[in-house]
């Protein structure tokens, strides 16, 4: 079936875009944002993905403002042509890699926004990430990050209207595509595997540079995957410095798979440290709240033609312990040496992970 980006010489196969290269259940591709006031003041997240083979298309945004998490959530049949909207939710691509628009229309939940997002740095490419289970990839997909900014207005299910200004609001977004765990899988008839993933990812934001660091350690610790970088902002338009391995130090709330505080050390190539990155936490978002590992608007999964809903959680009522509080981005203020920033660390720990003192599958914390 052609569509209007048959138009374009972007094709990677013989088939026209709409046909995916592959039939795996579990490909997607997808939108990702956050974003921030410096002070603490609100955070926002938002979401978009399309599973071509599901035949859906789902997205949220949400927002935490005074002690609350609210989200919007939205599901639907995927159009052929890979629009970027579902129900109220709509992301346009203003100009590619450096200007984006997420809009929430009216809907029954009363959270509204009209955000815009722009550029700080260039889009960068992470390494691919691939895990591999019983000889079947579980997960392989390629990402790009880019930090920014954010300007316009959301309007709260409380009736407060925050306004978003540039100056003091930083975002990161991503874009991902491959292949991922989503929505209901098949039964096989492989023995069941342990899962375990230990997951930091830390894009931070300073006045003249911004710093990156990704990185997947199996329960002892052996590091499989590591990127860390300086990003320079624009409009200087160098390269990143790709640095060596990193150094970091968690510790946990007790009872919590959730920071208390957190230092990173990140070396250059040439042997020499960079000012330890100390982070302070402020409060913690979590990303169920655009559909990550949600009980109910999970990634992928299929809500029929169209279903739209709502929720707003303190975040005192996250359950520590549940799967859908696990994966988790805490907003900090951060200091390297005598610079001083804004970030947030993103924290995902399903399993052991003896470094830092985690037993069980989702037990929080116990101190020795």
């Amino acid at each position: 079936m052609l569509t209007p980006f048959d138009d374009y010489p972007i094709h990677q196969t013989p088939a026209p875009i709409a046909q995916p290269v592959s039939a795996d259940p579990n490909h997607y591709d997808r939108y990702w944002f956050n974003g921030y006031d410096r002070d603490g003041g609100f955070f926002l997240g938002g979401a978009m993905g399309h599973y071509p083979n599901r035949g859906v298309v789902d997205g949220a945004f949400s927002v935490v403002h005074d002690g609350v998490e609210h989200s919007v959530f939205a599901s639907g049949r995927m159009p052929a042509d890979r629009a970027t909207t579902v129900g109220p939710l709509r992301i346009e691509i203003v100009e590619p890699l450096r200007t984006l628009r997420y809009v929430v229309d009216d809907n029954d939940h009363g959270l509204t926004a009209d955000v815009t997002f722009r550029a700080r740095t260039e889009a960068i490419e992470e390494p691919r990430q691939q895990i591999v289970r019983n000889n079947v990839p579980m997960m392989d997909y390629t990402r790009l990050t880019q930090w920014g900014t954010w300007e316009g207005t959301i309007t709260l299910p409380t009736g407060v209207t925050l306004d978003v200004d540039p100056s003091r609001t930083y975002a990161t977004r991503d874009r991902s595509w491959g292949v991922r765990g989503v929505g209901q899988q098949a039964p096989t008839n492989f023995d069941p595997a342990p899962m375990q993933i230990f997951w930091l990812w830390a894009p931070l934001h300073f006045d003249d540079c911004c710093t990156h660091l990704a990185l997947f350690e199996r329960a002892d610790g052996e590091r499989w995957l590591e990127q860390a970088l300086v990003v320079p902002v624009l409009p200087d338009a160098g390269e990143p410095e790709h640095l060596a391995r990193s150094e970091y130090e968690v510790e946990w709330l007790p009872g919590r798979r959730e920071m208390a505080s957190a230092r990173v050390t990140l070396n250059r190539r040439d042997g020499t440290a960079m000012p330890t990155i100390e982070f302070e936490r402020l409060f913690t978002f979590r990303m169920r709240g655009i559909g990550y590992t949600h009980p109910h608007w999970s990634h992928g999964s299929n809500h029929g033609e169209l279903e739209v809903g709502g929720e707003s959680v303190a975040l005192g009522d996250f359950v520590p312990d549940d799967p859908s509080s696990i994966h988790i981005q805490t907003l900090c203020k951060v200091r390297m040496g005598d610079r001083e920033g804004v970030g947030v660390l993103e924290q995902l720990a399903f399993g052991p992970h003896a470094p830092t003192g985690l037993t069980g599958f989702t037990d929080g914390f116990t101190p020795a």
